[in-house]
């Protein structure tokens, strides 16, 4: 009958441990979707600050706009994880250490090692899928907003004509408004000049009244003018009109009609873009770092390996009007050549050699370039794992730090996550600036934060699992109180001591 209550003791273990890291996932995954979202949306901010000035003036419509950071969000998804797994990690273990949950469970017998067990294998599960969608998504929606950047750089300005300013946004074309009625259409005192012939400001048309609209399928912007006159200075231009090198004309009514069909988004070809490393899967990617190895091995072999050959025997073989039977078995050297060759074939394999070395710095420019190439390359290769990996990471960073310093919400922990992703960011930076310059191996440069990272994750799990105080707020918080408390003694002695006495 002994083991039965055996049996029940497990049982209840377990379904405390169950109810336990339901309540720890639950505390884990609120702030981790809210600072997702804001992360993603901080980096948002951060694209469009540097692409204002393509924006600006672009005449958008609010739809294309959702559309360019959507598929712009796409790209930075990985990012935003890594840094939602660090915040919301902090934040968790910082409010069970600051409602002291976390030496509740302690003295129930869960260690520190147990309660991030759950949330451990949600990092491990969020870095998985970072690597899935770096993979898969990543590129399609890289293609995609290149595409659309490039279409929306490309188009003109939108259009917009003040009052009394000369408007040249149409080419071929400089317009001036007078005045314009508050339906943007009625307009008064109208100057146009034409330019489309090159000669400046010798043909216009000049109206009292008129009506700009532009048509249905917004190609063509059209001015139907009243009550006015044109004229033509060029016509001394065009040897047919010399003899009547001015006109001029008045009229009741002229129609005219300019192409705007530049101010529209033009379809960009996506095959532009899809030759990027970017764009590309990793199995792609692979598959074009050996296709720029190979045209390098070409490269070096086709100079140098093609010019390796005597100098002497290509002379001979090539310049001179003999033929060197191949199976004759004679050799021929210099000793055994006519006096009358020698100075030809000296020559011949002199300028082989000169045009040799004159082909070897292009060569290395080529040669820098299909390396400078591969490189890139095998860096977006391993930034596809690095980011993963570092939501692992930053989930050991995060949960010892909150069990440490206990202190909940989202004010400190948001500030030391700030510090240590800015500690993180510079020493990624430090590393692929290394890879990229060749200095190290593509490798070691790309996964040199993740190298610096690892300790320290070790070094604050062993902190948290031992109730280290040293990186404890309160440590800190008692020592100087201490200090402060010992130099209020002296402040207060000496002043006692310099006080006069009465006798």
């Amino acid at each position: 009958m002994k083991p039965r209550p055996k049996a029940n003791h497990h049982l209840l273990e377990f379904s405390f441990s169950k109810i336990i890291y339901r309540y720890l996932v639950k505390k884990f995954v609120g702030p981790f979707a809210l600072t997702f979202f804001l992360a993603l949306l901080i980096i948002d901010m951060q694209f469009l600050w540097k692409y204002v000035d393509d924006l600006v003036g672009k005449g958008l419509e609010w739809y294309l706009i959702l559309q360019l950071l959507f598929y712009v969000s796409a790209t930075f998804v990985s990012l935003a994880l890594a840094l939602a797994v660090l915040l919301s990690s902090l934040m968790a273990f910082g409010n069970l250490g600051e409602k002291y949950e976390i030496v509740a469970l302690k003295s129930a017998g869960i260690s520190v090692l147990s309660l991030m067990k759950p949330l451990a294998f949600i990092a491990l599960f969020v870095g998985l899928f970072s690597f899935w969608f770096s993979d898969n998504v990543v590129p399609a929606a890289y293609v995609k907003w290149r595409s659309m950047m490039y279409e929306i750089v490309q188009q003109k300005p939108t259009l917009s004509i003040d009052e009394g300013v000369f408007y040249d946004g149409i080419d071929g074309y400089v317009i001036r408004i007078g005045k314009k009625h508050r339906d943007n259409e009625n307009i008064e005192d109208v100057l146009i000049y034409d330019h489309t012939r090159h000669f400046g400001n010798l043909s216009g048309t000049y109206a009292h009244r008129g009506k700009m609209t532009i048509s249905p399928d917004k190609k063509y912007f059209i001015f139907n003018l009243y009550d006015g006159f044109l004229w033509d200075e060029g016509r001394s231009q065009n040897s047919r009109n010399a003899s009547y090198p001015y006109f001029f004309a008045h009229f009741d009514q002229q129609y005219m009609k300019m192409d705007i069909s530049s101010f529209q988004m033009q379809d960009a070809d996506e095959s532009f873009f899809k030759d990027n490393s970017k764009s590309l899967k990793m199995n792609k990617i692979m598959d074009l770092v050996r296709e720029k190895e190979q045209e390098m091995k070409d490269i070096s072999e086709g100079v140098y390996m093609k010019y390796e050959s005597n100098f002497f025997k290509e002379a001979m073989a090539r310049d001179l009007s003999f033929d060197l039977p191949s199976s004759s078995g004679i050799s021929y050297q210099w000793k055994n050549l006519p006096p009358e060759w020698k100075d030809q074939v000296a020559f011949r394999a002199v300028n082989k050699a000169s045009n040799t070395i004159g082909c070897l710095p292009h060569v290395d420019i080529l040669s820098d370039l299909r390396a400078r190439e591969i490189r890139e390359s095998m860096m977006e290769y391993h930034q596809r794992m690095v980011l993963p990996f570092a939501c692992l990471l930053f989930f050991f960073i995060g949960a010892p730090l909150g069990t440490i310093i206990r202190k909940g919400g989202i004010g400190i922990p948001l500030v030391i996550t700030v510090v240590f992703f800015a500690f993180y960011f510079v020493i990624s930076i430090f590393g692929e600036k290394v890879a990229k310059s060749g200095e190290w191996p593509v490798w070691a440069g790309m996964w040199f934060s993740t190298f610096i990272t690892i300790p320290i994750c070790i070094f604050l799990t062993y902190k948290a699992t031992n109730d280290s105080a040293i990186l404890s707020p309160d440590t800190y918080t008692h020592f100087f109180a201490k200090v402060r408390l010992f130099f209020k003694k002296i402040f207060l002695k000496n002043k006692n001591e310099n006080t006069p006495t009465l006798s």
